[in-house]
């Protein structure tokens, strides 16, 4: 374990180090920086990049084209709609995470001769943890999905009764999407905020929705997304259609509600029997214990 930290110490200095000494670039690189071009290995020679440019890039690019080839055919796919749904973090691309795959892939290679040397044990080592390590981005983005999702899931029903408020208080519905948009906090402000820039950019709000609906998987946003593009194809007044989803949402939340808490009983038989269980018996049954096994020793 003290040579698996140290190698990875190791890797770490040298990373930091090619990432800060030298990153200046020289020569043509340098007058196209300044005209705000987009720097291309092909455009300039290789000696005038940032070492960054020249070795960090490279190796990286290599790990992202193995990673490709190694996942299963529409992967991308599936990674884009699995950010969609935890919100398209801007610091994790799809092109990004394809480079954490692959760099996974090698550090768990490079882990099993480091914990039991040249052998078969090694090599079985190697390929299980650069398999789990292959995937565990794949896991990582679905599961802040979920999580994104059931998040957008509370917080829908507050965010639909503020916007059958302002729409019955005399807003337009852009302007009530806008207040929502800056007042609720969490993921369903986001998502409203999104739909807002998509009608901004020339998209129908009834296409605007469907995006909407097709990004989130909760059946209340699915139903809310359909009953809007319903009342937007057959000219049905926003404000009925918005009174109707908001009485059904508190119905649905009540629902749920009490199906947790009729889940809580089943979920508690657990930590009871691991946790509390063995302590009433060592506290009930321990003095009999102890005195039965007094009256055997005597005799």
């Amino acid at each position: 374990m003290i040579g698996v930290a140290l190698v990875g110490l190791a890797l770490a200095v040298v990373v930091v180090l090619i990432g800060t000494m030298g990153t200046g670039t020289t020569g043509v690189a340098r007058s196209l920086e300044l005209v705000n071009y987009q720097l291309d290995s092909r455009s300039v020679a290789k000696s005038e990049l940032a070492a960054k440019d020249r070795l960090v890039v490279p190796f990286e690019e290599g790990l992202k084209g193995i990673a490709r080839r190694l996942s299963p055919s529409g992967t991308a796919e599936r990674l884009a709609t699995n950010l969609d749904k935890a919100g398209n973090p801007p610091a994790w691309p799809v092109e990004r995470i394809f480079g954490v795959k692959g760099i996974g892939m090698v550090v768990g290679g490079m882990l099993g001769p480091l914990y039991d040397g040249l052998t078969l044990k090694a090599l079985l080592v190697s390929v299980g943890l650069a398999v789990a390590l292959f995937f565990v981005p794949d896991i990582l983005v679905y599961n802040s999905g979920l999580r994104r999702q059931e998040s957008l899931r509370k917080g829908f029903a507050d965010a639909l009764d503020m916007l059958t408020v302002c729409v019955e208080a005399g807003q337009g519905f852009d302007a009530a999407l806008t207040q929502v948009a800056r007042t609720v906090t969490g993921p369903i402000g986001g998502e409203f905020a999104r739909v807002l820039s998509e009608i901004q950019i020339g998209k129908t709000r009834a296409q605007a929705f469907q995006a909407l609906g097709e990004r989130n998987t909760a059946p209340e946003v699915k139903n809310f997304v359909s009953a809007l593009v319903q009342a937007d194809r057959l000219g049905v007044p926003i404000g009925g259609v918005l009174r109707e989803q908001t009485k059904e949402m508190r119905i649905i939340r009540r629902q749920l509600a009490e199906e947790k808490a009729q889940k809580v009983a089943v979920k508690v038989i657990f930590p009871v029997l691991v946790c509390i269980f063995p302590v009433i018996f060592v506290v009930i049954l321990g003095p009999a214990a102890i005195n039965i096994y007094d009256v055997l020793i005597k005799r």
